[in-house]
């Protein structure tokens, strides 16, 4: 007969060993390029998925420099996300030093992109999820990449895609109740990159800025010189500075123009835990509030 004790020496442990690998198989290793979209990819996978976001809050998605870790993190998950459209220009260089064999999922595939000039050439305006709209698709094919790598977990998935849906056409409410109290001739702001789009094309509000939608680019002497003018002229009187930019070139042009500071706004990175742009819901309220507080200030 077996001893109790030998059986619990034999039994436990396998239990133990059977638990822990029930569990690692559960959580889909999954990386994300920058946190907003980590943010978002977590909503729909919720516990089914573990989500590492190569660019950590206030980080710049544009001049992002990957690292030892980041080529270790990407060559391990199961499924990457990205945005697309030029925003991760670093990404095919990560892949390469990472032995990273997959294909990226491009989340905005399907998104109605904004294009303009810059120095004479047509580009794509990649800061999609400045409209909770857009969102709304990267949702879908969030949801659609992970059933497809994690079938058993569809169904949750689903779930959790029209519960986050719902939060999101809420947002875009909640944007068009806040702003439609302001006068649309008074919905005009400066912020240091065209990174709000989107946002502007949505809601009605205009956004001038010195710089193009990459924060690598320059803006010349000249551009600036416009810009001022064009400010004075539609009397622009606020500007904002944004958590993953420098400002100096902000404040320099509000200065010029008498413009006043706005404050904060979160536009490519979410902050940490303690700030208050933490989730993608929690930036998106929080910079319709920044903006209609400085926008009724000035009317």
């Amino acid at each position: 007969m077996i001893s109790r004790r030998l059986l619990f020496s034999v039994i436990i442990p396998a239990l133990v060993a059977l638990s822990t690998t029930s569990a690692s198989a559960a959580s889909l290793k999954v990386v994300a390029s920058f946190t907003v979209l980590a943010d978002v990819v977590h909503q729909v996978g919720g516990d089914h998925v573990t989500v590492t976001s190569l660019v950590g809050p206030n980080g710049d998605p544009h001049e992002f420099e990957p690292s030892p870790s980041d080529a270790k993190n990407l060559n391990a998950a199961q499924i990457a996300f990205v945005s697309g459209e030029g925003l991760e220009g670093w990404m095919d260089r990560l892949i390469s030093a990472s032995g990273y064999k997959g294909k990226p999922v491009v989340v905005s595939d399907g998104i109605k992109f904004r294009t303009m000039d810059e120095d004479g050439q047509t580009v794509t305006d990649p800061h999609v999820w400045n409209s909770p709209v857009n969102v709304k698709v990267w949702v879908a094919n969030i949801e659609q990449a992970l059933a497809k790598a994690a079938p058993a977990d569809a169904a949750a998935f689903k779930t959790n895609a029209e519960t986050y849906m719902k939060k999101l056409d809420a947002l875009d409410a909640y944007a068009h109740s806040k702003l439609g109290k302001i006068a649309l001739d008074h919905r005009k702001v400066l912020t240091s990159h065209d990174a709000f789009g989107y946002f502007g094309r949505k809601y009605d509000v205009q956004f001038l800025a010195p710089i193009g939608v990459s924060t690598e680019s320059e803006a010349s002497a000249a551009a600036i010189a416009r810009l001022i003018e064009q400010i004075k002229a539609e009397h622009v009187k606020t500007y904002f500075f944004e958590n993953s930019n420098d400002p100096r070139l902000v404040r320099q042009i509000a200065k010029a123009t008498g413009a006043e500071p706005g404050g904060e706004l979160y536009v490519e990175s979410l902050s940490d835990a303690k700030g208050p742009a933490s989730t993608y819901e929690k930036m998106f309220r929080y910079n319709v509030d920044q903006l209609v507080a400085a926008m009724a200030k000035a009317s």
